[in-house]
């Protein structure tokens, strides 16, 4: 089958990005199926770091067509400028294209979402207030634009001036702010309008007969299975299903294509935002982490919450997911600490559980289980030959394994694309 996705089996933040730019140059076509600008992939070829947000992470690649798919939500502002900074780099992306069904992030998402957080305080969700749950929100109530309304310039008007009656309203009278002028609006969109309308498309029919034909397509989640608005830690999750179902809806594809569904897991764990995080380290291993690794939000700069590997949060990905292989990045952080502990059990109100609780105040009461390795203390990072790896860190790789009960393909030992021991082709 030609079909090959790639998700996050944490909270985001595992490599994705180095791992679709690896296999995109294999590809005919890469396609985000979910998100929006909240994302944050980086991407270090010869040393030289790009951060994408809203672009697929293959567009690097002069090989695959790259398509913004109809579950991705668009700010198209932000796009523009993405696209402007690669051309500005010397890269050229006229290869990329956006579905005629994905939604538009307008402005007043924006400042909605912004203006939500800062009334919640305390209580916030912890979003990238990028106006991503607003237009999914709008989305599912029917009132939301799409990019395809770009193509009859006078429904996107009707559209917008629909949306302004009701967000306008809320805008003043909930929140105390000026309203959104729609004349501006206008003006703004007609100029996106002739920038974007050569790149819209029925990417559904052109994934379709793509798969049909035997070409190599590759899915790109945003975000992970714990931030999955169904599966994850609810409410702090995001706003649409970055897991391999994601990709049915988000793209438009049958399953029947999607046989090689790849889970990237860091060696340790991340988060950004707020919510239950059990193996969390509040302490100078968790300084350690987070500094060696870099860890810091590629979309907003935030320091990540950092701690050690909790393979109940993989397992689950595991199963949701139906991950076929499992790639394993940043192994490389951890040559720094003597002993590593994985979380493999969780503690509730003293009974061992090996699964993820539904409810906050579950979750909040979880102690984790650890199981402690030996480290290596040398550096993995030139190393091309699993067989080459210190033998204790051959054991925490197979262990991860046999915990999940899914091979590992891949491990990335350094942030570029060549930094890469391959144990099993993917492609």
């Amino acid at each position: 089958m030609s079909g090959y996705v790639v998700v996050g089996t944490q909270w985001g933040d595992e490599g994705k990005g180095k791992i679709v730019d690896v296999l995109s140059s294999k590809m005919d076509y890469v396609v985000r199926f979910q998100g929006g600008n909240n994302a944050g992939h980086t991407v270090v070829v010869n040393g030289k770091k790009t951060i994408l947000h809203l672009l697929p992470s293959g567009i690097l690649s002069k090989n695959a067509l790259c398509i913004i798919g109809p579950g991705v939500v668009v700010d198209p502002f932000v796009l523009l400028d993405e696209i402007k900074v690669l051309e500005d780099g010397g890269m050229k992306v006229d290869h990329l294209y956006i579905s005629d069904r994905a939604h538009l992030i307008m402005p007043y998402h924006v400042k909605l979402d912004e203006l939500e957080e800062n009334r919640l305080a305390k209580n916030k969700i912890g979003t990238t207030k990028r106006g991503i749950g607003p237009c999914y929100a709008d989305k599912y109530t029917r009132i939301g634009i799409r990019v395809g309304d770009l193509k009859d310039f006078s429904y996107f008007k009707e559209r917008l001036e629909n949306a302004l009656l009701i967000k306008n309203e809320i805008i003043k009278k909930v929140y105390n702010e000026k309203p959104f002028d729609f004349d501006t609006l206008v003006n703004e969109f007609s100029v996106i309008r002739e920038k974007l309308i050569d790149r819209i498309v029925d990417s559904g029919d052109i994934l379709n007969k793509a798969l049909s034909s035997g070409k190599k397509v590759l899915f790109e989640g945003a975000q992970a299975n714990m931030l999955d608005i169904n599966y994850g830690t609810y409410p702090y999750v995001t706003s649409s299903s970055p897991t391999s179902g994601g990709v049915i809806t988000g793209a438009g594809v049958s399953p029947k294509y999607l046989e090689n569904i790849i889970g990237v897991v860091k060696a340790y764990s991340t988060r950004v935002g707020e919510g239950p995080f059990v193996s969390e380290q509040l302490n100078a291993d968790g300084d350690l982490l987070r500094e060696i690794g870099g860890e810091y939000g590629a979309t907003t700069g935030r320091p990540r919450r950092c701690g050690w590997l909790d393979l109940i949060v993989v397992k689950q990905a595991c199963e949701i997911n139906g991950l076929t292989d499992l790639v394993l990045t940043k192994i490389d952080v951890l040559s720094s600490f003597e002993k590593i502990p994985v979380c493999v059990g969780y503690e509730l109100d003293g009974k061992v559980i090996d699964y993820i609780p539904s409810t906050i105040p579950e979750c909040s009461r979880i102690k984790p289980v650890y199981q402690y390795f030996d480290g290596w203390m040398e550096d993995i990072s030139n190393i091309r030959d699993y067989a080459k790896l210190p033998l204790n860190c051959q054991k925490y790789i197979e262990f991860i394994e046999e915990f999940t009960k899914t091979r590992i393909s891949l491990v990335s030992v350094g942030p570029d694309r060549e930094n890469n021991i391959i144990t099993h082709p993917i492609i």
